[in-house]
């Protein structure tokens, strides 16, 4: 972890940037924080993300990001150009486009409705935009950094495929983790993701 001394957590929906304090005790002697962050969308992820991380790496160098499901996918859209020493992504959502049009098919309604309406709000708490189905087509997710994703067998947000398509554009790695969820939060699932960091960051 040469170069390395400060780690940033980055929350998915419904988390919390004091979630970080689980990871602390991985990487003894170095600044483990998470990011409270506001951002509905990957566009304002974009004017918020990058002016946290550059201060953080203007001091400690480039940072070891862990970032989870909708946090991973705002965070690979965001910080290109930043100094990410490492990309640690769990669950991450990587092709919104095609999440954005399977909730469209689990609400009853089709992309040229979308398009009319603007936005449509769902029975199950998600109002789906045009704004965001177009944005994400016009900015598939790259590579920001060297990258190891975490993936649950048994995730039911993200398809295997999703993931593995973005692994091959970003030379990511994956590792799988048998019964596991999008959720990582079982006694066992969090062993598992544990030593997966242990493993990938050498601690």
């Amino acid at each position: 972890m040469t170069g390395e001394k400060a780690v940033v957590y980055v929350h998915g929906r419904g988390g919390r940037a004091d979630d970080a304090e689980r990871f602390a005790h991985i990487f003894p002697g170095l600044l483990v924080t998470g990011f409270d962050y506001s951002s509905g969308t990957p566009w304002d992820a974009e004017r918020e993300f990058p002016p946290f991380f550059d201060s953080l790496s203007d001091r400690y160098g480039p940072v070891i990001l862990i970032a989870e499901s909708i946090g991973a996918y705002f965070s690979i859209l965001s910080l290109n150009g930043c100094k990410i020493g490492k990309a640690l992504l769990i669950s991450p959502v990587t092709d919104m486009e095609r999440l954005i049009l399977s909730m469209l098919k689990a609400a009853g309604e089709d992309e040229e409705s979308l398009r009319r309406k603007k936005e449509i709000p769902t029975s199950f708490g998600e109002t789906l935009s045009w704004e965001y189905l177009s944005y994400a087509r016009r900015h598939p997710p790259g590579r920001i950094a060297p990258t190891e994703i975490l993936y649950g067998e048994n995730d039911a947000m993200v398809p295997y495929g999703d993931v593995e398509s973005y692994a091959l554009r970003a030379d990511a790695g994956i590792t799988v983790m048998k019964g596991g969820e999008h959720w990582f939060h079982t006694d066992e699932q969090l062993r598992f993701e544990e030593d997966w960091i242990r493993k990938i960051c050498g601690t």
